[in-house]
């Protein structure tokens, strides 16, 4: 580390209700977080200044530190010679709403798919996708926006040199809808055009003096080609300079930080792909709310975002059991549960969503409702998380009889390297075995995967530092953020029941065990320490290498240690009900679970 970087950075994220603030220092040559500060969040009356917020946030981060960092009303940048202040300040945002966008494309999973992958890509929460296709009336489109007063509108359709007529359509029912912006009453609601290049004169001219036009390369030049890259910076660009003006205390804000402000998504996002990059894996984290549940995920070096409106723990919790079934939710409970209990409890908890478990078995439906929310989650992501639609591929009779060849969606599970967990009931779970048996059940993880949890969800403040100061962003993140639970082994398939499904060996433990199907046991292993394995899995089985085949592996160790899990991918379930309470108990015990 150089001798003149950065030794005091603060970075706050502007939340729709609270504003978190965190305290970076450099010692000794490494970064580490020393203090956090939270405060209301002031973007609303009878405040109207998100800055105030701030404010109250680094007072605490200030009584805490004992150093001054804030001076004449705002943040002092650059530190003094006295120490005053801080070198570097950034901030990320999702007050207000975060931002709000609405997609607009031709076919609906084409250009229209790939239009909402650009904006959850740059952070923006989806309010409705519009295409030519997706079976609504003209009369019925219009009407639809002009009720969602979004932030700004996306419009792509059509490869360049393609047909120009659609887009055009649609750029037609956009001058008929006349969208108004959520914020500010005077200005003209940011529209992006990312379609086909011959059209953009035709668009131009039906739209350029309605909206604030800005014309970007189009996301689908052909149907082999997708480039989310220049619409996603132009959405960010535009976040800053309409919505954020639009916001009050917004301006103030900007003229401290340094480094521009980023929607908390975004900066999460950003974050994903910052360790995915530094460590060459395959990343997934999942943050799981009281009324959604996002995904971000980065395979084969491709990111994905999706969030999964009304999949959530509290407001949302009687639509994951909607979604899901009472079925579903009950066939991870450790104890039997009537039917009508089961849906009274949870409907308890959407009339009061602030509450937490008072009882066990409160806990337990509460730790069975996420797995569901964050499994229906994770089938929205993949759906999404796809190839190219529209593109021809060759393929061989076995790709077309195989399950894996029919399959575009990028997410593989075997491939993946880490998974982190964010949220409540991960991050704040009475025991840290809870939240890695979620993750498991929930995900079902393939091969070797580690697992992590957000302690105090700092990602969307190091993400956005991951742009000013990445080796300081990676550091914090790693010793401070992170809460590494220890690395899960998971076959691929069924084994037999009774029958052998995995050898492993790993001589630092002195270990040499032969598990059967249905499994499961943790080995401690404390953080940071690293041994080798062997695994090897037994018949048809898939630990990684192909089926049958062992393989070498590095293994880290966590808090919870390693996780062994020969149950089988994907899960099988027991017929009856009273085989199914007797394998959660087991399930729960082998991770030291009381029941």
């Amino acid at each position: 580390m150089a001798a003149d970087s950065p030794s005091v950075i603060l970075a706050t994220d502007c939340g729709s209700t609270t504003t978190k603030a965190i305290l970076i220092l450099r010692e000794d040559g490494h970064y580490r977080l020393k203090v956090r500060g939270e405060a209301p969040t002031t973007v609303e009356s009878p405040y109207d200044d998100v800055t105030v917020g701030v404010l109250n946030a680094l007072a605490e981060v200030e009584e805490l530190s004992g150093l001054r960092l804030v001076e004449g009303g705002r943040i002092a940048l650059p530190r003094s010679p006295a120490g005053v202040g801080a070198d570097v300040f950034v901030s990320t945002s999702s007050a207000g709403g975060g931002l709000q966008m609405m997609v607009a494309g031709v076919v609906r999973s084409m250009t229209a798919e790939s239009a909402e992958r650009a904006a959850l890509g740059a952070g923006a929460i989806v309010m409705d996708v519009v295409a030519a296709d997706d079976g609504r009336e003209e009369h019925e489109r219009i009407e639809r926006i002009r009720r969602l007063r979004p932030d700004m509108v996306l419009l792509s359709g059509g490869t360049d040199g393609g047909t120009k007529t659609h887009v055009v359509e649609m750029a037609e029912m956009l001058l008929a809808a006349d969208p108004r912006p959520r914020l500010g009453i005077g200005y003209k609601i940011p529209l992006i055009y990312a379609g086909n290049k011959d059209a953009r004169a035709e668009v131009q001219q039906i739209i350029g003096d309605k909206t604030a036009l800005q014309i970007v390369e189009n996301l689908r030049p052909t149907l082999e080609q997708e480039r989310l890259g220049e619409a996603r910076a132009t959405v960010h660009r535009l976040f800053l300079e309409h919505v954020m003006q639009q916001a009050p205390g917004y301006n103030k804000l900007m003229s401290w930080t340094s480094a521009p402000i980023m929607p908390t998504p975004h900066a999460v996002g950003n974050m994903v792909q910052t360790v995915a990059s530094q460590r060459g894996i395959d990343v997934l984290a999942v943050d799981i709310g009281g009324a959604t549940t996002d995904i971000f995920s980065v395979f084969g070096e491709v990111f994905n975002r999706t969030v999964s409106a009304n999949l959530g723990l509290s407001y949302s919790i009687c639509n994951v059991l909607k979604e899901a079934g009472v079925e579903n939710i009950s066939r991870w409970l450790p104890f039997p549960m009537d039917k009508a209990d089961l849906t009274n409890r949870l409907r308890n908890k959407m009339i009061r969503p602030t509450t937490i478990p008072q009882t066990r078995e409160d806990l337990f439906l509460e730790q069975a409702v996420a797995r569901e929310a964050l499994r229906l989650a994770l089938v929205h992501h993949r759906s999404l998380a796809t190839g190219l639609k529209g593109v021809q591929i060759d393929r061989s009779i076995g790709d077309i009889l195989s399950q894996e060849g029919a399959g575009e969606t990028l997410v593989n599970m075997m491939n993946l390297g880490l998974i982190i967990g964010s949220g409540g009931v991960l991050s704040h779970a009475p025991q840290r075995s809870q939240a890695a048996l979620m993750m498991i059940d929930a995900f079902q993880p393939e091969g070797v995967t580690e697992l992590a949890v957000d302690s105090i969800f700092m990602m969307p403040q190091l993400g956005v530092l991951a742009q000013v100061l990445p080796e300081a962003a990676m550091e914090v993140f790693e010793r401070d953020c992170l809460i590494f639970l220890g690395a899960c082994i998971a076959v691929r398939g069924q084994p037999r029941p009774g029958k052998p499904a995995l050898k492993l060996r790993i001589p630092d433990l002195n270990l040499d065990k032969t598990y059967l199907a249905g499994d499961l046991e943790v080995i401690p292993l404390e953080d940071g320490k690293e041994v080798t394995a062997e695994i090897e899995p037994i018949g048809r089985l898939d630990a990684g290498a192909g089926p049958g085949k062992s393989l070498q592996r590095k293994l880290k160790g966590g808090v919870v240690g390693l996780m062994i899990d020969a149950r089988g991918r994907p899960l099988p379930w027991p017929a009856s009900e009273q085989e199914r309470v007797e394998a959660s108990k087991k399930k729960h015990l082998a991770f030291g679970v009381e029941v």
